[in-house]
């Protein structure tokens, strides 16, 4: 084997970038490979700016735990594809791992961190996105913690589509968990009816006070069972919401909340990150975009 064809084995190893990408870098740069590596990141930055537009709405959602605490992240990508290829679950892996060591308090400070490799996460996020041609996004992050009395109850969804985990005072792991399996498949927004807050009960109020003008036979009732039969409306809509008032998943004899009274445990926070949700994904015209490629 040449010279030439092992420094270009050995830059796209390093890089994960294309045959004659490596090599022009090398001819660029003298055949110095460390130069080659910084003239085809610097290239990467071009490709990401051109990348910018495009929307990164799948990827990995993921929790880890380590003793009394946790982090839970998000990382987004463009594909599936991607978003289950080795080179992004181990950018996730590198990431999570450096939240929970460090534990920053800002987004900001996530890519500044030092991966255990001695790379920076705004380093292994550009390398990444050469590697791997899509754009590349560290959404969101949270660092939990627990008292050593209190009880982790961690689960991961699909494989990275959704990650969640719940803190019990009390119980035990088997409770934490099967809590935990309720509220990544419910998504309840409130823990207890008392957090529902009173604008939203007046929303919910104004709702149903207004549904009910189209119904005749509750304009003939007394206003005291009109305004009641409105509450209890109210209550069951948003109760809905509610964890402890769910269906309990692992038996549907019981609710949330009887189960932890069983368990002598309370519920003290829940962590739930799904991935993509709440980003609006852009319906791309597949017919315009190869007609516009066969006019390039």
């Amino acid at each position: 084997m040449s010279a030439q064809i092992e420094l270009i084995k050995v830059l796209r190893d390093r890089t994960g970038a294309g045959l004659m990408d490596c090599k022009k870098a090398l001819i660029e740069n003298d055949n110095d490979v460390e130069k080659a590596i910084t003239w085809l990141r610097e290239k990467g930055i071009a490709k990401q700016e051109k990348k910018a537009s495009r929307t990164a709405a799948e990827g990995v959602a993921w929790v880890k735990v380590d003793g009394d605490k946790a982090a839970v992240i998000e990382i987004n990508c463009e594909t599936d594809f991607v978003a289950n290829s080795d080179p992004f679950r181990e950018l996730v892996r590198e990431v999570n791992d450096a939240v929970l060591a460090h534990e920053p308090k800002e987004k900001e400070e996530v890519m500044e961190l030092v991966a255990s490799n001695g790379k920076t996460i705004k380093d292994l996020f550009l390398d990444a996105s050469i590697k791997l041609g899509e754009k590349l996004d560290f959404r969101r992050f949270t660092i939990v913690h627990k008292n050593p009395e209190e009880v982790f109850g961690p689960y991961i969804h699909m494989n990275g589509k959704i990650a969640t985990i719940v803190v019990l005072k009390g119980g035990d792991e088997e409770t934490a968990k099967g809590v935990c399996l309720n509220v990544t498949s419910d998504n309840p927004a409130y823990v207890y009816e008392t957090d529902i807050p009173a604008d939203v009960i007046a929303k919910e109020t104004e709702i149903e006070t207004e549904a009910s003008k189209n119904d005749p036979s509750f304009a003939k009732k007394p206003e005291a069972i009109q305004k009641k039969i409105i509450e209890g409306r109210v209550r069951k809509n948003l109760c809905s919401n509610v964890l402890v008032d769910q269906i309990y998943i692992m038996d549907e004899t019981k609710k949330v909340g009887d189960v932890l009274k069983e368990h002598h445990a309370e519920l003290v926070s829940f962590v739930r990150y799904a991935v993509g949700e709440g980003i609006e994904k852009k319906q791309a015209d597949f017919a315009a975009e190869v007609e516009s490629q066969l006019k390039m």
